[in-house]
């Protein structure tokens, strides 16, 4: 799994992307990690997408599977742990703050999970899962296809390193980066996940997210937090409203 990585210390903040994205979404908060957090950061791609291997399956639990194994040798015995993922990623930390796959969070934030799917959402996903990834001419097409896709149009640039991550080049034109097959992950049983959950979870979503409405997430988490008048993908528009999150749950 490709990861990048930085910081000092015994404490690790593992971040986590979102469902057709990349590690790159989280370079606006590494790029403030230095000043606001004391510790070592990881930011992995996800099987399936950016520079990371394929995997022969999609769901839930290969995902956190996955993600615990690429964690486990930066997780210092002294140190604490924290995750915080973003959309897909939210539910991955979810499933990881039951301490079912080998290591133990002590605190998992989780932004822009969608709550409610519909049938036809169901079913759409699945369609996507089935289909080949459509091939583009140029670069510049995919990129263009990917910030679309991934909800970075308008807040990331075609050529910049976030929409370079999201695309690779085959024999016959330029593809998305992710592996269609990674729809097929289904509906994220986020009710469940909580009422296992080994370690405090938080929930949260960008004031303009279109995905999930405050009242869903308050209806798991009283506590719940408004980010901010951002949408879906927070940290790349407000990392700083995510990072002040972070710190009030120290």
């Amino acid at each position: 799994m490709h990861t990048e990585q930085g910081g000092e210390g015994p404490d690790l903040l593992l971040m986590l992307h979102g469902m057709g994205s990349t590690g790159a979404v989280w370079s606006p908060m590494c790029a403030d990690a230095g000043a606001r957090w004391k510790g070592r950061w990881l930011v992995p791609d996800l099987p399936g997408h950016g520079q990371s291997q394929r995997q022969d399956a999609y769901a839930l639990g290969h995902y956190a599977a996955s993600v615990a194994c690429a964690a486990l040798p930066h997780i210092h015995p002294e140190g604490r742990l924290a995750v915080v993922g973003h959309s897909l990623g939210g539910v991955i930390g979810l499933a990881l703050a039951s301490g079912w796959f080998g290591i133990a969070p002590h605190q998992v934030f989780a932004a822009g999970i969608k709550i409610e799917w519909s049938d036809e959402d169901l079913r759409r996903m699945a369609a996507l899962a089935s289909q080949p990834a459509k091939k583009f001419s140029t670069s510049e097409e995919a990129q263009d296809r990917y910030l679309k896709v991934s909800g970075l149009a308008g807040i990331a640039d075609a050529g910049s390193a976030a929409a370079a991550r999201g695309v690779v080049q085959d024999a016959d034109g330029w593809r998305l980066a992710m592996d269609p097959r990674a729809h097929g992950v289904g509906k994220p049983p986020v009710a469940e996940l909580l009422s296992v959950a080994r370690c405090p979870v938080h929930l949260g979503r960008g004031g303009h997210d279109a995905m999930v409405t405050l009242a869903q997430i308050r209806a798991l988490d009283p506590q719940a937090r408004d980010l901010g008048p951002h949408g879906h993908n927070v940290m790349v528009e407000a990392p700083g409203q995510v990072w002040e999150w972070l710190a009030s749950f120290p």
